[in-house]
């Protein structure tokens, strides 16, 4: 047998993926370089890793072996391995033909979707496979295998023959704690949404990352079946269960190259909804300046093929193309979303904006459940939130995912600091990226306490001198990150307001 036999030594860092470490002399013996793949073999089991070289964590004859491996094997120190080098899957071959433009069959990408589901692939590979995407994209055939395969390749829920509903919003605007609302609207309604949302990879707070102000959001599969089917709704962790697993790989190499794919996106999206069991689903696409939506035009486009491929996966989808040029309510950062919310399921003071686009959306919800006729969605939302359904099927989801839901408000961070502005005016416009930079830097979303309430919004009339929002942070450090970050970027643009004097520039 081709290859040589070395002593496990084991580090203790969990990568996500199958890779071992050898030293340069082993490595050039076997013929292998950085990135290249070996076949690791333990009897009777065997994996294949990527190759990473050193000259200094292990020494000749040993192999480091990370967490993955470990695992896999159930290895002690010093365990014998056998190593031989192994060719490059064939989904590479795959990868290289979207990269020249060409379509692929199938086959073809559930083979790439397996690979990346099993670890197979290096992170170049990986942005090699999203990268041609970006550039080449996906016709609606591709899309379909591409999402089919994806749900194939996780975990996922099958409620029988019950009609399960969802909602999606494709991000991008901070504040959008709206799903706090409609799912308990909808689930008091009668009907079934398995909420399963994300953390905030580069936002301010996530869906889940809000709820889990008031109770755990890891659940398993047949605990998010079994609450929805007591209670009507769950507002869990997408990543608590292994669904459509490859999208969770994806997105870790989509980030760096600031890179979302229009193939790629639908089939994220839909291959969730798909594996959650959902038969239908209001997507939310927020529109603007700052958005991923730019003009109503792109928002028409990625709305007609979010229903396309419904109606290939056999799934009803409808889109609510919604304003995404400012914050969704007046609270960015997960206590302050939480509050936020509460005040409106509680029939307090609350922004309009929050509960108008929660309702509307809802309602398409109700409507598309026959709880309420055509064009009659809205009002009946509105009459479920107002009469306090809502609040106690609220209180009866975060109870059933073994959380608290408080008398009063969520504590916040304890530091606080006023962004006030030089000049009246009129408010022009609200940054909405500027906003989450701020919020990220007041420790926004690890720390549950930090973020920021803005006081003023497009069309408000500001006094001199005035707050323009308030930011709350956890320590005293990273609020003074934050408000030093607020005062360069601009995050609230008033009409008339002074930005800097000319004689003050010294490079143009």
């Amino acid at each position: 047998m081709d290859g040589k036999t070395l002593e496990a030594h084991l580090l203790d860092i969990d990568l996500g993926k199958f890779q071992v470490l050898l030293h340069r002399s082993d490595a050039e013996e076997l013929g292998v370089h950085p990135g290249d793949r070996v076949r690791v073999l333990s009897q009777p089991h065997a994996v294949i890793a990527v190759v990473d070289v050193t000259e200094s964590v292990v020494q000749p004859g040993t192999m480091g072996v990370f967490a993955d491996v470990r695992k896999h094997f159930s290895l002690d120190e010093g365990a014998r391995l056998h190593v031989r080098p192994a060719e490059k899957p064939s989904s590479v071959h795959h990868i290289k033909k979207k990269m020249h433009g060409r379509k692929l069959n199938r086959d073809e990408i559930d083979t790439i979707v397996q690979d990346v589901v099993e670890g197979s692939l290096t992170d170049v590979e990986l942005s090699a496979w999203v990268t041609s995407l970006e550039i080449h994209d996906m016709d609606m055939e591709e899309i379909e295998h591409l999402t089919r395969s994806m749900v194939k390749h996780g975990e996922t829920l099958d409620f029988g023959d019950a009609v399960v509903f969802d909602k999606h919003s494709i991000g991008g605007v901070p504040g959008n704690k709206i799903s706090l609302l409609i799912v308990p609207i909808v689930a008091a309604a009668g009907l079934m949404i398995p909420k399963t949302s994300s953390r905030a990879v580069t936002g301010a707070a996530g869906t889940a990352d809000v709820m889990e102000v008031f109770g755990p959001v890891a659940l398993s599969g047949p605990q998010i079946r079994k609450i929805t089917e007591e209670v009507g709704g769950v507002l869990c962790w997408g990543g608590g269960v292994n669904l459509a697993p490859a999208d969770d790989i994806i997105i870790r190499v989509e980030h760096p190259l600031s890179i979302d794919p229009r193939a790629q996106l639908l089939a994220s999206v839909m291959s969730k909804k798909k594996a959650v069991g959902a038969n239908k689903v209001v997507m939310d696409l927020p529109m603007g300046e700052g958005t991923k939506l730019p003009t109503i035009d792109d928002a028409k486009k990625i709305g007609r093929a979010f229903i396309d491929l419904g109606e290939r996966l056999d799934m009803q989808v409808e889109c609510a193309v919604t304003y995404g040029g400012q914050p969704v309510g007046k609270a960015v950062g997960c206590a302050l979303e939480a509050n936020e919310a509460l005040a409106a399921l509680r029939g307090l003071e609350a922004p309009k904006s929050l509960i108008e686009k929660s309702t509307a959306i809802a309602g398409i919800i109700l409507e598309m459940g026959g709880v309420a006729g055509r064009g009659k969605g809205k009002a009946k939302a509105e009459e479920i939130l107002k009469s306090g359904a809502a609040l106690e099927k609220f209180r009866q989801i975060v109870e059933a995912q073994r959380g608290v839901l408080p008398k009063g408000d969520v504590p916040v961070g304890q530091f606080t600091a006023e962004l006030e502005v030089p000049e009246g005016g009129y408010v022009a416009g609200v940054r909405n990226k500027a906003i989450i930079n701020i919020a990220r830097a007041s420790g926004s979303p690890k720390e549950h306490g930090a973020g920021i309430v803005l006081h003023h919004k497009r069309g408000d009339k500001i006094q001199p001198g005035e707050s323009v929002m308030t930011i709350y942070a956890e320590s005293a450090y990273k609020l003074e990150l934050a408000l030093a970050l607020a005062r360069k970027t601009n995050p609230v643009i008033v009409e008339g307001m002074v930005l800097q004097r000319l004689s003050d520039v010294r490079e143009i």
